[in-house]
């Protein structure tokens, strides 16, 4: 039977595996733009309504589902997929939390914990309502976009791999390009888990996660592969303010990444006066992390860094 073919209409269908068996819910030419509807990384266990108890109880078959596959006519092994991001359009709320065993500081925080968002896209006054007194700016977007692998599957969708995935890059968002390695005969591609707001290491696990309109225009690049994805960012996606960033030093850059994160924690705790599953929470969504230096050995250096405007005032000399 002849798969449908479709030029920017809407697909809604998703699978919550990579799996190169997959049948294709479309096939388009390399060029072509296409619309996709992705749901919220739940899968729709998570609700405006939902509290901490129903993300201990979440199916954990049916997370960070994406939307696809589609088959790109012409795509072969060796070939690259670009895909550029067009459009994001969120949902009016999403949903963070820390989920028991996930997250930089995973020991730290093992019970459940969740705040839901309001999501305001409207031009000029938009932003994300995380907590009563905390309104982060927009920046959507997409955490999981990939093709399927060669190797037999199926594959989890958590990690991420060579052939993309789950990379939670926070600059792949609207005006970004996408460069893939194809895999196999049609790329088949998919996307989903976007986010209203991230922070670059998305520390706690989870940024605000939303169900979305995504965009995308997908082009072959005949014998192009990258040996792994690349993002070509739109200037306008960098986080343009002044931070404070704190640091962690020593010879192990994933040790380093939770003492920064950590001396966050506490430092916007205190100044803020909120709990530390909520400043924990925050930084997901806000920090960004950076591996400062790594030529002075032993010890390398990473910076977390927290909007100033988040701690007005620090150090109060």
């Amino acid at each position: 039977m002849a798969l449908p073919r479709t030029r920017r209409g809407h697909v809604t269908a998703s699978h919550t595996v990579w799996d190169a068996t997959l049948e294709p819910v479309a096939v388009v030419s390399s060029g072509d733009e296409v619309e996709v509807v992705t749901q919220e990384a739940s899968g729709g266990g998570i609700r405006p309504e939902s509290t901490a108890a129903d993300i201990a109880t979440l199916d954990l078959r049916r997370v960070n589902p994406v939307t696809g596959p589609f088959a790109v006519e012409g795509a072969r092994p060796g070939d690259a997929l670009v895909v550029d991001l067009l459009s994001v359009d969120l949902d009016t709320w999403g949903w963070t939390a820390l989920i028991p065993g996930f997250g930089l500081l995973a020991d730290e925080f093992p019970e459940p914990y969740l705040r839901t968002s309001a999501v305001d896209s409207t031009p000029g006054g938009g932003g994300v309502q995380v907590l009563p007194d905390v309104v982060l700016p927009l920046s959507p977007m997409v955490g999981t976009i990939g093709v399927a692998p060669p190797e037999p599957g199926p594959h989890s969708v958590v990690p991420p791999r060579r052939w993309g995935g789950n990379m939670d890059i926070r600059d792949v968002g609207p005006g970004a390009r996408v460069v893939l390695p194809v895999g196999v005969e049609g790329a088949l591609f998919s996307l989903g888990d976007v986010h209203a707001t991230m922070g670059d290491g998305e520390v706690c696990g989870t940024g605000v996660e939303t169900t979305a309109l995504v965009r995308v225009r997908l082009t072959v690049a005949p014998g192009r592969a990258p040996a792994s994805p690349v993002v070509i960012t739109d200037q306008r996606s960098f986080r343009l303010e002044t931070a404070v960033a704190t640091t962690g030093i020593g010879p192990d850059l994933y040790e380093g990444a939770r003492d920064a994160v950590r001396q966050a924690v506490d430092l916007l705790s205190d100044e803020r006066g909120i709990s530390r599953e909520d400043a924990y929470l925050l930084l997901s969504l806000a920090a960004d992390l950076k591996i400062s230096e790594v030529v002075d050995a032993p010890h390398w250096v990473v910076t977390c860094h927290v909007p100033r405007r988040l701690l007005p005032g620090w150090p109060h000399v």
